[in-house]
């Protein structure tokens, strides 16, 4: 499954610790930005280890889930470009 995934967290030691779980999952695109192409394994683990992090009563994270038909449509402008993660064997 291909996700966006956004955050709020307002303290700065929370969200470095945020931000380094989801860079282990995902690239990251902006600020508070990730896309990850995930499992459901994959997908489960992040958000039981997110949950574990935040405070529910100040921090927000977001999900948001892209089929492959929107993935597809997804336009930018500017910015490093997305990181080729294809792997090829000789």
């Amino acid at each position: 499954m291909y996700l966006v995934i956004s955050y709020d967290i307002p303290e700065d030691k929370r969200r470095t610790k945020i931000h380094k779980v989801l860079k282990s999952y995902g690239q990251w695109m902006q600020y508070s930005v990730f896309e990850c192409d995930l499992t459901q394994t994959q997908y489960a683990k992040l958000r039981s280890r997110l949950a574990k992090l935040i405070n529910p009563d100040q921090d927000s994270i977001r999900f948001y889930y892209l089929c492959a038909c929107c993935q597809g449509k997804v336009e930018r402008i500017g910015g490093e470009m997305p990181m080729d993660t294809t792997v090829f064997f000789a």
